[in-house]
Order: structure tokens, then sequence, then C-alpha cells
């Protein structure tokens, strides 16, 4: 169990459906990896597949000051034009639909190539 603690998380939720997705066959993802963009500019997704460009970020509770997220979105369009594919999970999502997510991770990376049964 101590081989998934990551001090690249910035907060418990992260960390917790970082965990999760582990223990739920998906191969340990990124934390934080950096995506440099055409243009120089380098986001940070909070969690990543970098060989299937695949994100998930965790849509916590500071979504909902408006500023935050017009930034947000601002910088997941970006990603999205750059040719990644990024989920959003949510606290009500994470705690009682999980199975869900899972499979919708799961699903996505196997559309960007990995193989049905591989984990980490």
């Amino acid at each position: 169990m101590f081989d998934l603690a990551d001090g690249g998380a910035e907060s418990p939720p992260e960390s917790h459906l970082r965990v999760r997705l582990v223990l739920g066959g998906l191969p340990c993802p990124a934390v934080h990896h950096p995506v440099r963009l055409p243009t120089g500019v380098v986001l940070h997704p909070d969690l990543a597949w970098p060989q299937y460009r695949v994100a998930v970020e965790y849509d916590g509770k500071w979504h909902l000051d408006v500023e935050q997220l017009h930034r947000h979105r601002r910088r997941l369009n970006q990603l999205v034009g750059a040719g990644w594919l990024v989920l959003h999970v949510t606290s009500r999502r994470l705690h009682g639909e999980f199975p869900a997510v899972l499979r919708e991770v799961r699903e996505a990376l196997v559309s960007r190539g990995l193989r049905q049964g591989s984990s980490r």
C-alpha cells in the first residue's frame, strides 16, 4: 500500500481518487505531469497517463469560485486542443458513483491504446 504514496497531489481527494483508480486495476497515473503545449505553456493535469494522452481532473469545492472555474476551463480547453482526452470527477462522483468513474477512465485509456487487462 505504501508504494501508492505520492507527495505530488494538491489535495487529499486527488490522492483518494488516484489510489482508488490504481486499486481498481488501472495503471498508476502521473501526478501533475507537465504537458508542454506548442505555445510553450506548460500545464499540469491532476492525474495523467501521458503515453495515452488521458487526464483526469478532480473538481473540488474551489471550482465554485467563478474566476477559478474560468481559468481552469480555459486551461483544460488547451489540453483538449493539444490532443488530450480530459475527464472530470467531482466529490459526489468519487464517493457515490466510483464504479462508473472507474469504468469511464478505463474506457478512455482503452480507446487510446491501453490493452485490456493491463495495469500498474
